[in-house]
């Protein structure tokens, strides 16, 4: 496993125990209550670094590179009932947008969502998660088919944004994430929105209109990522934990600003060090918010979609 800067401590202590248990094995010494000692002190720490988490440790978290991605998600939910489509029927095939047909006990449900890579290889072939036009035309494809067929829509965001290259804005980037908006704020169907991940920018709304929005604990949704935003305000990456602060981009941070509905809740130490905990909470979370949607009738979805956003950002003085 890899560790970030901050569970450093975490590792140390797990090497001790680690090399105590080699230790008790490999020779008659009884090791015993020195292991339970090192445990004891294990189990503090973590509870201590995760219990104080900055908004900067959240988004380093949410790019862990053992953190489950979306083809993670959806293999561990739907198991062998998955049936990947591709193509967005005008350019090409986007890697980095993927989405097919899948089952959560006997409900069928339209998944969607940006996938990330694993190693080098897989990065560039899915574009480190940044879709190009023709992946936002591919998700609008698949929601409208889910719609003509009346199958509910589950989209998982996961991406730094969508691709900034001159090719993208060529083909209509900014008109492709657009028209996903308008489209999906009238769609027929029950939208379930998850952010996994990161959920930066443009990138994440393309896939992000839903009746329900819920957050990974761990992760974050923004207009920028704290990297860009400290470079266009201070000239530098260097003040991003700042810049993390001050964007209020946190899953509590959106649900007390009501842009998320609910907080799924992950698993000590992050979504990584528990992945069946973290698929079966996300299966759940998907199954709870169906339930409470699939009885509202089509125009009551849509407006009650509408009046979710418009409401967003409204003050009274």
């Amino acid at each position: 496993m890899e560790y970030l800067e901050f569970e450093l401590p975490i590792k140390e202590l797990e090497d001790q125990l680690q090399k105590c248990k080699v230790i008790g094995e490999e020779s008659d010494v009884d090791v015993t209550e020195t292991c339970e000692q090192i445990e004891k002190k294990l189990k503090t720490t973590i509870t201590d670094i995760y219990k104080n988490l900055t908004p900067w440790q959240r988004v380093q978290l949410s790019r862990h590179p053992d953190r489950p991605y979306t083809m993670d998600h959806i293999k561990a939910i739907c198991g062998n009932s998955f049936l990947e489509l591709h193509g967005d029927r005008n350019f090409k095939d986007d890697k980095a947008m993927i989405g097919g047909l899948g089952k959560i006990g006997d409900q069928s449900y339209m998944f969607i969502g940006q996938q990330k890579g694993y190693n080098t290889k897989t990065r560039q072939l899915r574009n480190f998660g940044m879709a190009n036009p023709e992946g936002y035309r591919k998700a609008l494809r698949l929601m409208k088919s889910a719609e003509k067929f009346g199958i509910p829509v589950v989209t998982l965001i996961d991406t730094p944004g969508a691709y900034p290259g001159l090719e993208a804005e060529e083909r209509g980037q900014g008109e492709a994430i657009a028209r996903n908006i308008l489209e999906m704020a009238r769609l027929k169907v029950p939208i379930i929105t998850i952010i996994i991940g990161e959920g930066a920018s443009g990138g994440a709304l393309g896939i992000g209109v839903g009746n329900k929005v819920l957050m990974l604990e761990n992760t974050w949704y923004s207009v920028i990522s704290p990297e860009s935003c400290s470079s266009i305000l201070w000239r530098s990456w260097e003040y991003k934990e700042q810049a993390a602060e001050a964007l209020k981009l946190t899953a509590i941070d959106m649900k007390k600003l009501k842009l998320v509905d609910e907080i799924i809740k992950e698993p000590l130490g992050g979504a990584h060090r528990d992945r069946e905990k973290t698929f079966k909470a996300v299966s759940n979370a998907i199954e709870k918010c169906y339930n409470e949607l699939k009885n509202l009738s089509p125009t009551d979805l849509v407006n009650t979609r509408m009046d979710k956003y418009a409401n967003m950002g409204v003050f009274k003085g």
